[in-house]
Order: C-alpha cells, then structure tokens, then sequence
C-alpha cells in the first residue's frame, strides 16, 4: 500500500485500512494511558508481557468505566421522584409559571 494513494484500492485493501486506523487510536491511548511507551521487562518475553500487562490495564479500565455508569444509572433510578407540587413551587421561584 502506498501512503496517499486512492485510485485502485481494492475492497479488501479499503477494509485493511479502516481497520488500521481503528487500531492505531486504541494503541495511541496504550501509549499514554497506559505507559507502553517504557518498558522495564528484559528481551523478547518482557516485550511481549509488557504488551499484555498494559492491553488488561485498558481492558479493566473500560470495565471499570461501564461499572461507574451503571452504578450512576442504579443512585439515580433509587432517588426519590419529585412530587408535581414540588417542582411547581421550585419553578416559580425562578420566575417560570407552569400550568
């Protein structure tokens, strides 16, 4: 693949590469969420350790993520509803009239 070029991408060369740009975010945010850029594990094993120790800490990132969203989601549905008078009364008193 040359950089640049349109004219005559195959489809499965077209899928390749939006496939790659997809992945090079994701491996952008190992590198600096994640601390991929050092590497403190010696040779070829340490590399690749290295490597699966920084894609579980972004895995356990997300999870923990969907985790507090949904735990956001759980506090607010367990709030007590306002009652219409309630909200009527708090309304007017910045000036908003309700029917």
């Amino acid at each position: 693949m040359i950089a640049g070029r349109k004219r005559g991408l195959t489809a499965t060369m077209c899928r390749e590469l939006k496939r790659r740009s997809a992945i090079e975010a994701t491996i952008g945010h190992m590198k600096t969420d994640g601390r991929l850029d050092r590497n403190f594990l010696l040779g070829h094993a340490g590399d690749a350790i290295n490597a699966l120790l920084v894609a579980e800490g972004q895995n356990l990132r997300l999870i923990l993520t969907v985790l507090a969203l949904w735990l956001a989601w759980c506090l607010q549905a367990l709030q007590p509803k306002t009652a219409k008078s309630d909200a009527s009364t708090r309304l007017h008193g910045f000036g908003i009239s309700t029917p």
